[in-house]
Order: structure tokens, then C-alpha cells, then sequence
């Protein structure tokens, strides 16, 4: 099979636990993007912090970001955008501070989050992962629902980070019987993302994959969350990081190494060497377009 696209995680798959990019990835990443092949990448992070990410890369085409509810190039206007509306977006939010949890709207120009602290890390990881302070306006309020009265926001995206595994699964339950507007997406056992409906990271991709006349069977799909299932299963190489969690693993044709051992690079080497450049492969009539 030819592949002409290769689409990647961030966390977990491009990054290492010390958030770093290694330069064995850079240069694959450089290799791949030689030989033609159209790279993406596909996220929940916010379009800032994806966009930070693409510029260490070098990646310049549209980059799937807060779910798949934003694409955008680095430096171009949205291709795709689908947003929360500010009544369900200031219902949502009524209902999630009557539980503790820390709440953050993320639009693709700032973040909005409310003052609770929790125990564990997840919000600081994402806060100080989001893109450059200077571009990227991150504020916490003391009450959510009352900055939104005055002050209504359309997120992509709304994030919730639980310190109890109960009361995400409660909270799951009771937005899929409010609300036919948002889709919930379980990212971990701690953390929901709440999303527009019909939203996800697969839709993103399909999206893209439409705009460029690239079917799934093309592409190569890297990631190692839960919310990475769909697109490994869908993509015509669907590849999990060896850090991923069980059901990930289980979903992939194939597994590569851990983000500390260079997984992205290793799987590139193992595969895109034995394909032809795209346009070689266009000369000799292989491929048409």
C-alpha cells in the first residue's frame, strides 16, 4: 500500500516525558516531509500550543487541533471550525461547578479556567504547554458562570479535569442526557473533553483527508490515547505507541517503540524507506494525483 499522509499525536507520541522533541523525531519528521508524504498533526491541545509544536517541526499544512473542532495552517485563516454556543456553553459550565472540578474554555485565541486547585498536575501540564503567554491569554476567574453571563465565549473546546473518578462518570452521564448539542470525549480516567457535536479527531482527519483527495486507506495514523482508538482503527496503518494504554495497542496494526525511545523515528524508518518518493511515483503513473 502507497501511504500519502502521516498524522500524529502530540502528547505521548511526538513529545518525551520531559516534553522535549528529540532529534532523531525531527529528522524523520524532515524525511518523511522529503519524500512527499503530507504530514498533520491531530490533537486536544489548544491551535497556539499544536501551532508551537508544528514551527519545531517544520510542519506548515493544516494541523488538527482542540479535538478536531479547529483546523487550521500555522499561518493561514481556519479551514474547519465548529464551536460550542454560549448557551450550552454557560449551561454546561452552571452544572460542572456545582462539582469539584477545574473547568477551562479553550478558544483557539486564550483560555478561561476557574480558580480550583486540584491535587493532581494535569491542568499545570496543560497550562504551561498551551503556547507562547505573550500570544495566548490564559485567565482564571473565581466563578465561570458569572464571567459568561457578562461575557458570553464560543469555545472549540471545554476541558475538565475531575479529582474523582466517580464524578466524571456521574457528570458523563448526565451531559449525554442534557445536551444533544455536545459530544463527550474520555480522554483518561480524570479528564473529559466537551466538545460540538459530531466533533472528534477522526472527523478532523476525514476533513482534511477530503480537502486533499486522500482517502483513509492512505494514511498512517500514529497516537497512543484513548481518543486515538477511532483513527488508528480507521487509517490504513494504524500505529500505537508502546507507552499506550492496553485498548490502544489492541486497536493497531502495528506497535513501535515508547516516546523515550524514539517510536515516531523508528516507525518511519521501518516503513517510509521501502516507498518510493510521491512524486517519483506520480512520473511512473503509480499514483495519479
Amino acid at each position: 500500500m502507497i501511504y500519502r499522509l502521516l498524522a500524529l499525536n502530540i502528547d505521548g507520541t511526538l513529545l518525551q516525558t520531559n516534553g522535549k522533541i528529540h532529534k532523531s523525531t525531527k529528522e524523520a519528521i524532515d524525511y518523511v516531509q522529503q519524500k512527499g508524504i503530507y504530514l498533520t498533526l491531530v490533537t486536544s491541545r489548544s491551535f497556539p500550543s499544536a501551532r508551537k509544536v508544528a514551527k519545531a517541526l517544520k510542519i506548515k499544512s493544516p494541523l488538527i487541533t482542540h479535538q478536531g473542532a479547529y483546523i487550521a495552517s500555522p499561518e493561514e485563516k481556519p479551514i474547519y471550525v465548529k464551536r460550542i454556543n454560549e448557551d450550552i456553553t454557560y449551561d454546561t459550565v452552571r452544572l460542572l461547578e456545582a462539582i469539584p472540578c477545574q473547568i477551562r474554555l479553550v478558544h483557539e485565541q486564550f483560555s478561561l479556567a476557574n480558580k480550583l486547585k486540584l491535587n493532581n498536575n494535569f491542568l499545570a501540564k496543560t497550562v504551561f504547554t498551551s503556547g507562547d503567554p505573550v500570544f495566548y491569554s490564559q485567565q482564571f476567574v473565581s466563578s465561570l458562570s458569572e464571567y459568561l453571563h457578562d461575557q458570553p465565549v464560543t469555545p472549540p473546546k471545554i476541558e475538565v479535569y475531575f479529582e474523582d473518578r466517580g464524578d466524571l462518570i456521574d457528570v458523563k452521564k448526565i451531559l449525554r442526557k442534557m445536551f444533544n448539542e455536545i459530544d463527550i470525549i474520555e480522554l483518561d480516567s480524570l479528564r473529559l473533553d466537551i466538545v460540538p457535536a459530531g466533533v472528534s479527531k477522526l472527523t478532523g482527519l476525514t476533513y482534511l483527508g477530503n480537502q486533499l483527495g486522500i482517502r483513509r486507506s492512505e494514511m498512517v495514523y500514529i497516537g497512543d490515547a484513548l481518543d486515538d482508538v477511532s483513527l488508528i482503527e480507521a487509517a490504513g496503518l494504524g500505529v500505537a505507541m508502546w507507552n499506550a494504554v492496553f485498548e490502544v495497542k489492541k486497536a493497531s496494526d502495528w506497535v513501535t517503540r515508547s516516546e523515550n525511545e524514539h517510536g515516531v523515528a523508528y516507525m518511519v524508518k521501518e516503513h517510509f524507506r521501502k516507498q518510493q518518493p510521491i512524486e517519483f511515483l506520480r512520473k511512473m503513473n503509480i499514483i495519479k494525483k
